[in-house]
């Protein structure tokens, strides 16, 4: 895929509203209603600059948990940044709304993430996939899909994009975060299923689910706002805040907890260690055995679990090297 000089926004059309170049407009796409009859409507903003440019999709709430998306699109939304001359931005900054009133993950007990390409008459998020496949990824150049760790686990910010995909890896590096790597695609996932479709999604982690970090939302903002100013669909934004370098990682994994007790975490996320070093330890209840945490190389810190009391085999730190 080539990102210079190959791109040509059209007029699109999202639920048989349409939006012309040089237009700007919200579209409130109703997905379901409650028991009470209320709608539930998932709001979708498009910006289509004059000039041509990439069509780009700015998505969150994916999983109607992991809110730092959601307020980075807010912030994004709020300070007018979204000021295009070239190329088009659809904005979703709440997809799975279902999810998000209810503070969980899924939408009605099914993961969307694990939907797709979903069906037009499925359960809800397998229609929240299908809407997405139908009427959004249709008219997409390439995509950010923004996304937290799980419950209690905390992602130091990074970037994740399909291996092979010299695109994804090409965004990731654009975006700048701390930490970027090549991730395996999941089946039904979001990602996978665009790329079946021949559109690079990368993946923003960071920050832990139900939780907003301040540092995660600014670096998804700057990253956001690198690729607008990349490609020339912004203005230059004059002084920016100092890049940081962006540290490629080869390999990563979790390390899981040998026996189950309190855990006590002594580095940072995000910190660099050595092998050896220690990272933390497990204690029983009642402080009679403690067990040492330890990195088993060279690496980073990438995620750690913030929960104090963790079962045998339970992910506790994500390393990556």
């Amino acid at each position: 895929m080539k990102f210079e000089g190959s791109f040509k926004n059209k007029p699109l059309e999202i639920r048989g509203q349409r939006v012309e170049v040089g237009e700007h407009k919200l579209i409130k796409v109703e997905i379901d209603r409650l028991p009470t009859g209320t709608a539930i409507e998932i709001p979708i903003y498009v910006y289509n600059g004059i000039e041509d440019g990439p069509t780009i999709l700015i998505q969150a709430g994916l999983h109607g948990d992991e809110v730092n998306g959601v307020e980075t699109i807010r912030e994004l939304l709020r300070g007018n940044y979204f000021k295009i001359k070239r190329g088009c931005i659809i904005v979703v900054p709440l997809l799975n709304v279902f999810g998000f009133l209810h503070f969980s993950r899924e939408a009605f007990g099914k993961d969307v993430n694990r939907s797709f390409p979903g069906s037009k008459t499925g359960s809800l998020a397998s229609r929240i996939a299908y809407f997405e496949m139908k009427e959004i990824v249709e008219h997409i150049d390439f995509g950010i899909d923004m996304h937290t760790g799980g419950a209690q686990r905390h992602n130091f910010p990074q970037v994740r994009y399909t291996p092979g995909s010299s695109a994804g890896k090409h965004l990731a590096t654009i975006f700048n975060a701390p930490f970027q790597f090549s991730s395996n695609l999941i089946a039904k996932s979001f990602r996978k299923e665009a790329h079946k479709n021949g559109v690079p999604i990368i993946v923003y982690e960071a920050g832990e689910a139900l939780r907003i970090d301040k540092l995660s939302v600014q670096i998804g903002i700057n990253g956001v706002l690198n690729i607008l100013e990349y490609f020339g669909m912004i203005d230059p934004r004059g002084a920016l805040p100092k890049k940081h370098e962006t540290v490629e990682l080869i390999k990563n994994r979790w390390i899981r907890a040998k026996t189950a007790g309190m855990l006590g975490v002594v580095v940072e996320n995000g910190q660099k260690v050595e092998k050896g070093q220690l990272l933390g330890y497990i204690t029983d209840t009642y402080g009679a055995s403690t067990l040492k945490i330890v990195a088993p190389t060279n690496g980073y810190i990438i995620a750690v679990n913030n929960f104090p009391m963790v079962s045998t085999g339970e992910a506790i730190f994500h390393f990556g090297f």
